[in-house]
């Protein structure tokens, strides 16, 4: 009698299973797929995502006002009723130049950073003026709609300069004042500063060589900027390439150095924030605001280049906060 041959069990689907696992990768290839040819089709949308997450660590919100007819858009963090901090970027920036430092401010601070006008969201007007001194003009009446008078306006670079301009011709709505690699006053001569005399524009960007330079000029140590945001950056700044340099033929002409005659006339306590690495605004240019301004602290950062707010956010946060007498 021959010996019964059993058939093994198999539990019901277990011969299922690896062909499931394939279809599963086989999808999430597919969507992998869907997604990264939806980004290269639309590049904006992964810097707008990116921009997204910045806003949500900095528990940020944009918003959209209008003031003489204009459209300005704005960040807004923080308590609505702790000490408010106003934060103007500067030539070529934006308001999310600022996230960084909002993120490490807005527990503590109420924080507002527009897109200045012309910039970034905000309106810009074929043909109109967009110089340090009109847009101080423009800052002010912004400025007359919120809430309260800020604590602390605060400028980087041009940005810098607008403030102090506003500071000197609107102190009604000034209490304290930080210059950030501020414009507006002369400072030693380098390579920037020579390229902008001789009518060029060193932070043009048109493909992503000249974004690596202009990264390299306002950085110590460049951050990489990735596929796909990477196009969506070169893209806005090629769009931007001829107000960009509309704006900076005004900045190179009589309106250079107009903030640095007014100094003597600003009554606001004065942050002057530098790195010592600065190859666009050299830091030379903290010794000569500080010899015109009736009260003003000097903080020099190391390795930080043009962009101290988002360098070297802990120590710039630091700053400012000195600057309200926080410890």
């Amino acid at each position: 009698m021959k010996p019964a041959v059993r058939t093994p069990t198999v539990a019901p689907g277990t011969l299922r299973r690896p062909r499931r696992r394939v279809i599963v990768l086989a999808a999430l290839a597919l969507d992998l797929l869907i997604v990264i040819g939806l980004l290269a089709w639309r590049p904006e949308w992964a810097l707008q995502g990116w921009f997204a997450m910045q806003r949500l660590q900095a528990g940020a919100e944009v918003r959209r006002v209008e003031v003489d007819g204009q459209r300005i858009v704005q960040l807004e963090a923080g308590p609505p009723e702790a000490p408010l901090v106003v934060l103007l970027h500067g030539f070529t920036g934006t308001k999310e130049n600022w996230l960084p430092l909002m993120a490490e401010l807005s527990a503590t601070h109420r924080v507002i950073a527009p897109d200045l006008p012309g910039w970034g969201e905000s309106q810009r007007e074929t043909g109109a003026d967009y110089g340090v001194l009109a847009q101080s003009e423009r800052i002010a009446a912004w400025l007359a709609t919120l809430p309260r008078t800020p604590d602390l306006l605060a400028g980087h670079s041009m940005g810098g300069h607008i403030t102090g301009l506003v500071a000197a011709r609107h102190p009604e709505h000034v209490r304290r004042i930080a210059l950030l690699s501020a414009a507006g006053v002369p400072f030693a001569p380098n390579e920037f500063g020579r390229a902008v005399l001789e009518g060029g524009h060193p932070f043009a960007v048109e493909d992503r060589a000249t974004l690596d330079r202009y990264l390299g000029l306002v950085f110590t140590d460049p951050p990489f900027v990735p596929w796909p945001a990477d196009r969506a950056l070169i893209a806005r700044r090629i769009a931007d390439n001829a107000f960009e340099r509309e704006v900076l033929a005004r900045l190179r002409g009589d309106e250079a150095f107009a903030v640095q005659p007014l100094l003597g006339d600003i009554d606001a306590p004065a942050l002057l924030l530098w790195c010592d690495d600065d190859r666009v605004i050299d830091p030379s240019a903290a010794a000569l605001f500080a010899a015109g301004l009736r009260e003003s602290r000097t903080v020099m950062l190391p390795g930080c280049g043009h962009m101290p707010m988002m360098a070297n956010v802990a120590a710039t946060a630091a700053a400012l906060r000195m600057q309200f007498g926080d410890r």
